[in-house]
């Protein structure tokens, strides 16, 4: 456990912890950060176009999913085997992937985290 300090400023306490920790709380709290993609935002009728909602949805939970067992997205690649290129492509939101790959990826993010949980 990393050493945590406070101080108080202006009659409110705060606390003062290793930015390693800071990240990997942020990463496990599934923090909407500038990493994740943007969700598309409604049209004027109100209507939120399906394709990119998808793929920014699944993105975001690859992402988070990813950065909680603490992967980079070349290690998720490898261990998914498919290019880092197209991880970063659906990570992005910029592609669909097919059912094959979904299926590596959910795989491969799988075994990573019963490994974690071996670890514990």
């Amino acid at each position: 456990m990393s050493a945590v300090q406070s101080l108080t400023v202006a009659g409110k306490q705060f606390v003062i912890l290793e930015r390693a920790t800071y990240e990997r709380l942020r990463r496990k709290a599934g923090d909407d950060s500038p990493e994740l993609p943007d969700l598309p935002k409604p049209n004027a009728v109100g209507h939120i176009p399906a394709v990119e909602y998808a793929q920014a949805s699944l993105a975001r939970k690859l992402i988070r999913r990813r950065w909680q067992i603490g992967l980079s997205q070349a290690e998720l690649a490898r261990r998914a085997g498919i290019r880092p290129e197209t991880l970063n492509r659906i990570e992005k939101g910029k592609s669909t992937p097919d059912t094959a790959t979904v299926e590596k990826l959910v795989r491969a993010l799988e075994r990573a985290e019963a490994t974690a949980a071996e670890r514990r």
